[in-house]
């Protein structure tokens, strides 16, 4: 399976649109997951033209329809989607912390705007970064591939 994984777009707020590439990276996928940050829904309506997508509320969202949290099991992988907004902003205890709390392998966030692949113990913390307003990186977006259980994460510059 392939994932494409997104987070901070803030659109319009923030960026007019998602760029291109995006979607010529995202055309293979068999799934989608936004980790917030979204602000107008009909960002989720375009991803939706390629693949299924799971979001979540980020800080500047607040959309009823959005959990906070999702958990996605894909083959053996439990898959734990957030924002990630902890203090200091993307601090690695405080997220392997939650992935524990939510029981997940893996836990995908967003919210520093800053791509980050990390083993923490036995948890997998990653970070797409932003495609539309990066910070001190370049944009990003990652794919994930889940294959016989096995899962690769790349970070994908935008």
């Amino acid at each position: 399976m392939l994932i494409g994984v997104i987070s901070d777009t803030h659109i319009p707020y923030r960026a007019t649109n998602i760029p291109k590439k995006v979607f010529e990276e995202f055309k293979d996928v068999d799934l989608i997951l936004h980790a917030g940050d979204i602000e107008e829904l009909t960002v989720l309506d375009e991803l939706k033209k390629i693949a299924p997508v799971k979001a979540v509320n980020g800080n500047c969202d607040y959309h009823p329809e959005l959990n906070d949290f999702e958990v996605i099991k894909i083959e053996n992988i439990k898959i734990g989607l957030t924002h990630g907004t902890v203090y200091p902003k993307g601090d690695t205890q405080q997220l392997y912390y939650l992935a524990k709390e939510l029981g997940v392998d893996v836990l995908i966030s967003g919210h520093t705007h800053r791509y980050l692949i990390k083993q923490v113990n036995d948890v997998l913390l990653l970070n797409p970064g932003s495609p539309t307003q990066p910070r001190s990186t370049e944009a990003s977006i990652m794919l994930i591939k889940i294959e016989n259980s096995n899962l690769e994460a790349k970070i994908i510059k935008i």
